[in-house]
């Protein structure tokens, strides 16, 4: 992903939802959506594998327990898991901060 990481971070999620599994998890997530504007998502796995894939470009990165994905404001992205896993989603104001050493 590219951008102009924000100068204000967030190092606590606003929300975050349940822990879903490949069974669980919603088909609003596993369909194109986004966040709203000015809401930062990290997504994070916990158990598992699961593809993160941006609409815009196509690009696909696989996430882990040790690679969250970052999902920007507004991008539209889906999800998709690669067999049996357990994920959650926080929502955050800012920049996520643990992200701020990455980029």
């Amino acid at each position: 992903m590219s951008f102009e990481r924000p100068t204000v971070t967030s190092n606590k999620p606003y929300k975050v939802t349940p822990v879903f599994s490949e069974v669980t998890l919603p088909a609003a997530l596993r369909n194109a959506h986004s966040t709203k504007a000015g809401v930062w998502g990290v997504i994070r796995v916990l158990e598992g594998r699961l593809d993160y894939v941006i609409e815009e470009t196509g690009k696909l990165h696989l996430l882990d327990p040790h690679t969250p994905g970052l999902v920007l404001p507004q991008e539209a992205h889906r999800v998709e898991p690669v067999g049996a896993m357990k994920m959650r989603v926080e929502f955050h104001h800012a920049f996520p901060s643990d992200f701020a050493a990455a980029t």
